[in-house]
């Protein structure tokens, strides 16, 4: 253990701060209501994308006050700046903020993501103060922007008989890898994977055939034992099921892990794209390896297939590849790497690691102060040497690595 610390002390300069707040700020329309009902303490982002020249948020609206759930600002700026969001795609969309709840509009959205043809997918729970009282007040959905112009270029329900009374839609990830080649230029022919938090499965949706399936297993539930975490000796509960999701598209891989566990588990592309399961067929699960604490961020970096994840008490992104089973620490920093609800592969940053690091511990428990930063994006700076880091418990077998990461 000695010997880790020093090795993260070392690591941390690699850590760059792109855009920093105590507490998020919008660019306001002139609207007295929108302003009345503002409360940016409990107004947290949890969803990051990097696009060509912006950077796009999802803050779901956990708890009253939330104006705009999807937001932008521009990448253009110097590092460590405090812009003010701009509401995505424009203000009208977001009269829930006001309190009027519009369903053709955006509800609260936990995560957005980019496709191969530049449209933004955005998906909306449809669930607002979903940490006091959980009301459902819109279906689920998925909003698909054209990034070039802002505007809707499609519309996805799900089906009622996949959704449950507690269904919470937080993340999705897009395989663009499946399609054959006579179909591979038309952009809606892709699937995406979504997680079902609260009522925990993950959703597949073939966006060619414009249908959708529900799948489940045991390892998509919290762990009990695990629903209590520690950030810098301040401690608290959430049982939340899967919510990190990350594609392997060599191996034909979606990796995913509950918040409260600290395992990660793959279940193969070709299985979810194959179409509903047959009635008490077992879904082909695989415990990929064990994380040193419970985590919720997960990417991969396709170039090599290497598992990017953020251990939430060590305060730490690390790495860890499967095949080659390498271990890296890439930052830490018990400071700026709080709570990372998003690790993020940038390919439109040169395939750069970012994360969105937010206090969230201190949301949670009403305790963020607008005296102290807590909602960062920051990038690990290329072109810096990684430090290997051997695992502390190490399992191997001919099926599966069942290790212990970083």
């Amino acid at each position: 253990m000695i010997l880790l610390c020093a090795c993260l002390a070392t690591v941390s300069a690699t850590l760059e701060v792109v855009n920093q707040w105590s507490l998020l700020q919008f660019d306001f329309p002139p609207d007295p209501v929108l302003l009345e009902k503002f409360e940016p303490e409990n107004t947290v982002p949890t969803g990051l994308e990097i696009g060509w020249d912006k950077l796009y948020l999802g803050i779901p609206r956990l708890r009253s006050g939330v104006p705009a759930t999807v937001a932008w600002v521009p990448r253009s700026l110097p590092p460590g700046v405090s812009p003010v969001l701009q509401a995505y795609p424009d203000w009208s969309w977001h009269t829930a903020g006001r309190g009027d709840i519009n369903c053709t509009g955006l509800i609260s959205v936990y995560r957005v993501r980019a496709d191969r043809c530049n449209r933004l997918w955005v998906l909306d729970a449809g669930v607002i103060t979903s940490l006091d009282d959980f009301r459902r007040v819109c279906p689920p959905k998925i909003l698909i922007f054209d990034m070039a112009t802002d505007r809707l270029v499609r519309s996805v329900y799900f089906p009622r008989e996949l959704l449950r009374p507690s269904s919470l839609l937080t993340n999705l990830v897009l395989d663009e890898t499946r399609s054959s080649s006579r179909l591979s230029s038309t952009c809606d022919h892709l699937y995406a994977y979504i997680s079902d938090t609260v009522a925990p499965g993950i959703i597949v949706y073939d966006g060619g055939r414009d249908n959708a399936w529900r799948v489940t297993h045991a390892s998509m539930y919290p762990d009990p034992d695990l629903g209590e975490y520690d950030i810098g000796g301040e401690r608290f509960t959430l049982m939340d099921g899967v919510v990190g999701l990350a594609l392997s598209p060599a191996q034909g891989l979606l990796y995913y892990q509950p918040l409260a566990t600290d395992r990660v588990f793959s279940v193969s592309t070709a299985v979810l794209a194959a179409g509903p399961p047959a009635e008490g067929t077992e879904l082909p699960v695989n415990l990929v390896g064990r994380k040193s604490s419970q985590g919720l961020g997960l990417a991969v970096d396709p170039r090599d297939d290497t598992i990017i994840f953020s251990p939430m008490t060590e305060t730490a992104i690390a790495a860890w590849n499967p095949i080659t089973n390498t271990h890296k620490v890439l930052a830490q920093d018990s400071e700026k790497l709080q709570f990372c609800a998003e690790v993020r592969w940038a390919e439109r940053d040169n395939g750069a690691v970012w994360a969105l690091s937010t206090r969230f511990h201190k949301y949670f428990r009403r305790a963020a102060s607008k005296h102290e930063i807590n909602v960062r994006v920051v990038r690990v700076v290329e072109g810096r040497p990684f430090v290997s880091l051997q695992p502390h418990i190490l399992r191997r077998s001919t099926r599966l690595a069942n290790a212990t990461l970083y």
